[in-house]
């Protein structure tokens, strides 16, 4: 498939999912214009804030090949990525992104990520979410024990 024929197949499945229930994001990764797995936005369907569709396509690309890096590979999504999608996107170490619609698209629908891109930039002390360091020298000894690991599989 052409890179055209991939994100069409990724709009698609926006529009379809819409009709299912669910909303209108959709997404395929893909390798050598061969589609590996398909993702569509499920939060709502599946009560899972975390189930949308570039996530969704990530984790069945990843059980579908046995691994969790996705080196290779593409990814067609129907919209620019949240910043958790994109998150996963970068650790999933996907080679390529395209996407149809913009995150002023999504906004201009009701899907505003823009709190979260201001909340990032800020530090911790200043962000809505109050949040707080604690047990720290406790918590240390899980990457110590991960520091100290022979056998370790880096990611």
């Amino acid at each position: 498939m052409t890179k055209d024929e991939l994100m069409r197949k990724a709009i698609e499945l926006s529009i379809m999912n819409v009709n299912n229930g669910g909303g209108p994001f959709g997404a395929v990764i893909a390798k050598d214009g061969e589609i590996i797995a398909e993702g569509v936005n499920r939060v709502t369907a599946h009560s899972d804030p975390t189930a949308h569709a570039e996530v969704n396509a990530i984790r069945a690309a990843c059980s579908k090949l046995g691994t969790f890096n996705l080196n290779g590979y593409e990814i067609y999504t129907s919209c620019e990525p949240c910043p958790m999608c994109l998150g996963a996107i970068y650790w999933a170490r996907l080679d390529r992104m395209y996407y149809g619609n913009t995150k002023t698209d999504a906004k201009n629908i009701g899907f505003d990520d823009s709190f979260i891109y201001d909340e990032i930039e800020l530090k911790p002390q200043d962000r809505k979410l109050p949040s707080e360091i604690l047990l720290h020298q406790e918590a240390l000894k899980g990457f110590e024990a991960w520091t100290a690991k022979m056998d370790k599989i880096e990611y």
